[in-house]
């Protein structure tokens, strides 16, 4: 059954989603509720590193910015990002499928502590929870924050009306920062006919289940599993 979702990642993400949305025969609506702002900057310093970890695919993208190199392996924390280092042309690209603690898991299982240092390619706000993880089995993690995100200071105008007017079924959240600004910026609109698709249960927490409808967690923390909650 064709649904009408709101899609809150950042533009770039929501606009390869809207379009895999419509495949699926559903209506998307974006609400970019993050934007990212790269830094400019110098080569980050590679001596001694032995392979990049990535937890987000924007850490590729501003990598990208950042060095033509690409011959270090990168250890990526789900498909989306692995395919991001994929198509920037990384030669060596290993998928966690999964969140940070998987990509911390699969590091440890895919490299020991005395080929060199793993460096971090994140946003300033990323939590310390891959590098604090992996240091405690003996890894030397230089964290290289190459970006900011920045949350949305209001709903932009189509979003605010269709929830208005009640004309959205669903909504997917990627994030806990994204469903927090969501329920700081719809808070008096009407919601509960919504169904709120979450990529993890850290992500649901944030939202309220008794302002939805239903709030639906995906099986494991990455896009697919996300989309494919939807009937």
């Amino acid at each position: 059954m064709p649904m009408r979702i709101l899609v809150t990642r950042p533009l770039e993400d929501g606009e390869a989603i809207a379009e895999t949305l419509r495949a699926m025969g559903h209506q998307p609506l974006l609400a970019p509720l993050l934007r990212t702002d790269f830094h400019d900057g110098p080569e980050p310093d590679f001596a001694g590193v032995q392979a990049i970890l990535a937890s987000s695919a924007n850490g590729i993208r501003a990598l990208t910015r950042r060095t033509a190199r690409r011959d270090l392996p990168i250890f990526a924390v789900g498909p989306q990002t692995a395919d991001e280092a994929q198509r920037a042309g990384f030669i060596e690209v290993r998928n966690a499928d999964g969140d940070a603690r998987a990509l911390a898991e699969a590091t440890m299982r895919w490299t020991v502590p005395d080929k060199g240092a793993l460096l971090h390619v994140c946003g300033e706000e990323a939590p310390g929870t891959l590098g604090d993880t992996l240091a405690g089995h003996g890894f030397t993690v230089w964290r290289c924050a190459l970006y900011a995100v920045h949350a949305a200071r209001q709903l932009p105008a189509e979003v605010q009306a269709a929830l208005e007017e009640r004309a959205l079924d669903a909504a997917l959240f990627f994030s806990p920062r994204s469903a927090r600004v969501f329920c700081e910026l719809a808070e008096g609109l009407p919601l509960a006919g919504l169904t709120a698709f979450c990529i993890s249960p850290v992500t649901a927490k944030v939202l309220k289940e008794s302002v939805f409808s239903q709030v639906a967690v995906a099986s494991q923390p990455n896009q697919a599993a996300l989309l494919a909650l939807l009937p």
